[in-house]
């Protein structure tokens, strides 16, 4: 199924904002035009020979207002603290109804709304997006009309899964989503190093851990269960299984990550205030 979308400038093209652009790359998808910019000429060559109308700060300073001269979405992909100023600074040259989309942590749509006078969307995408297996969450602001959010909603959905939240509720995704990846590699760390204890070498370990971790999701994708059935249909009563899992419960899993999770949606809220 073709998607289409508007003209889009991307202003930096970091981890986030390049797996965005990717995603609008790819042959289902049809974008009335993409400007992207880069702080290095290498970065804005790279793209170019992507076939990317790419343009880098280090040669031209004016490039971010030139890529949004047309932009119906503009997509801010700076650092948190570069982002009002560089809203201010574009009020001259972008669209009035331009929608403003900015993937950085801690800046309120209260703040760009106070600086921009349009649509602004606050979006959490995670890292697997540069894959095509994203779950960003979306947060629209007071301006920002059902068509506008659309916009926002499919350019994300290049990149894998959406989920539309309120404002307050975006830290507790990024707790979960923005930071689940991380847990991920966590557990699997700790069992390759449970492996290699019981005497597998360093590739043996990875094959069985990556393998059983991936295995694992593309079973839960495709079966229609809910993790909990799938983890009974895997434990034989009485068995081994059944062992290691009273060890988790014993160590209160449950418990650890409510606190990870705490602690993540504590250091973002302190990131919003600094």
């Amino acid at each position: 199924m073709t998607m289409t979308l508007p003209q889009i400038a991307l202003l930096g093209t970091g981890n986030m904002s390049g797996a965005i652009l990717q995603g609008l790359l790819q042959p289902h998808v049809q974008v009335s035009g993409i400007r992207a910019t880069t702080r290095t000429a290498a970065s804005a060559l790279a793209l170019v020979e992507q076939g990317v109308d790419a343009h880098s700060l280090e040669h031209d300073p004016g490039a971010n207002r030139t890529a949004v001269a047309e932009a119906e979405i503009i997509v801010m992909g700076v650092k948190p603290y570069q982002i009002l100023e560089l809203l201010a600074d574009l009020l001259d040259d972008a669209p009035p109804h331009a929608t403003i989309v900015s993937v950085a942590a801690g800046i309120t749509l209260e703040s760009m709304e106070s600086v921009w006078p349009g649509a602004v969307v606050r979006a959490m995408p995670n890292t697997p997006a540069q894959v095509g297996k994203g779950m960003t969450g979306l947060a629209r602001g007071s301006r920002t009309s059902d068509d506008q959010a659309a916009m926002a909603e499919a350019l994300f959905s290049t990149v894998g899964e959406v989920l539309v939240v309120e404002e307050d509720q975006i830290n507790a995704l990024s707790s979960i989503s923005g930071s689940g990846p991380a847990y991920v590699y966590l557990f699997i760390e700790h069992f390759m190093e449970v492996a290699r204890a019981h005497g597998f070498t360093d590739d043996q370990s990875r094959v069985m851990v990556e393998g059983t971790f991936s295995g694992a999701m593309e079973v839960l994708a495709r079966s229609g269960k809910s993790p909990e059935q799938l983890r009974v249909d895997v434990t034989s009563p009485g068995g081994s299984t059944a062992a290691a899992l009273a060890a988790f419960e014993q160590a209160d899993l449950a418990s650890i990550f409510a606190s990870a999770s705490a602690a993540a949606i504590a250091r973002a809220e302190e990131m919003a205030s600094e």
